[in-house]
Formats: C-alpha cells, sequence, structure tokens
C-alpha cells in the first residue's frame, strides 16, 4: 500500500518507518504540528525531521505552518482536552491530503508513543478516514518503544523532553507542589 505517515517527530518515525517498510509499505512522511510550543523547539523539530529524512531516504510533505494562535484558540478554554483537539487537527490535515493526493491509507507516528491515547487516536483516525473516504492504518507501535528510542541515539537525532504544546512544556518542567 501507497502509505502516509504523520510525523509527531523524528524520533517517534523511527520504529513505525521501519515496520510499514517492512511490510513492503511505499511511505511518505507528512510533518504538520501547529501545536510545537516554543517556536525554536518547533524548529529543532523541523530540522530533526528533515535530517532523519535525508538518512532514510523518507520523502517527506512539509505543512511548514507555525499556527500557535488557532491551536491555542481552541484548547485555551479547556486545557485538560487539549489533546484531543490537537490529534484531531494533525489526523485532519493527513486524511485529507493521503485522500486527495492517491495514498490507500494513512496514519501517525504518535502511535510509537507510550504517552499518547492510543484509544482516542485509534477513533478519531477511523472517523476521519470514513470522512474522506481513506483508510486509518492502525497499529500499536508502542512495542518497539525501546528500539527507537536506540535507533533515536545512534542517529544523534535531537530528543525533545515533552510532547510538544505549551502546556505539556508546563507539565514536564513546572515545579509541582509536595502537597
Amino acid at each position: 500500500m501507497k502509505v502516509l505517515l504523520h510525523l509527531c517527530c523524528a524520533n517517534c518515525a523511527i520504529y513505525p518507518v521501519n515496520i510499514l517498510r517492512q511490510a513492503n509499505h511505499e511511505v511518505t512522511g507528512y510533518f504538520f504540528n501547529h501545536n510545537i510550543h516554543p517556536y525554536q523547539e518547533y524548529l529543532l523539530r523541523l530540522q530533526t525531521v528533515k535530517k532523519y529524512a535525508a538518512a532514510e531516504k523518507l520523502q517527506v510533505i512539509y505543512k511548514d505552518e507555525y499556527l500557535l494562535d488557532d491551536f491555542l484558540a481552541n484548547v485555551a478554554g479547556n486545557p485538560t482536552a487539549r489533546c484531543t483537539y490537537c490529534y484531531q487537527s494533525r489526523l485532519k490535515q493527513a486524511a485529507e491530503y493521503a485522500a486527495t493526493s492517491g495514498y490507500d491509507a494513512f496514519t501517525t507516528s504518535l502511535l510509537y508513543s507510550r504517552y499518547q491515547s492510543h484509544d482516542l487516536i485509534r477513533e478519531l483516525g477511523q472517523e476521519l478516514g470514513r470522512h474522506y473516504g481513506i483508510d486509518f492504518l492502525y497499529e500499536d507501535f508502542r512495542k518497539g518503544w525501546q528500539e527507537g528510542i536506540r535507533q533515536s541515539k545512534a542517529m544523534d537525532l535531537y530528543r525533545q523532553q515533552y510532547c510538544g504544546c505549551i502546556y505539556s512544556e508546563k507539565d514536564r518542567y513546572h515545579p509541582r507542589s509536595c502537597n
């Protein structure tokens, strides 16, 4: 199959790209991550995807739009529900692109992370697939967690320390109360 793989970052792409290629799928990456904060972090992740893609001869479509204002406008009222909007908005872009560009299916490297809601990603992916008339290829890539980490370190890729948005940055770095 010709598969469009939404890339949240290079590190999370390694294992899914390997598995999809081993299954003889023709894989193209799709980078769209309007949620990443601050802008310097966004640029680091974009540059790292480019480095990884060049090393692995992975074609990547770059939707290089830093739409932080849109992201914040949609999640600021209820930050605890931000992941739903974040998943949905990125998967929507990938599904639409895949459906209009001749792909057989789409999926996402978000399915590699132990920290993401796989059930929600799968549900949203399938719903968007039905809407756009394209298959959502679900696979639990978490089983390759350690392998992806090992390979990203061997490739000397920048390894981010939080999911990407301002709220996940706060969750990672803000001192928590001991109470």
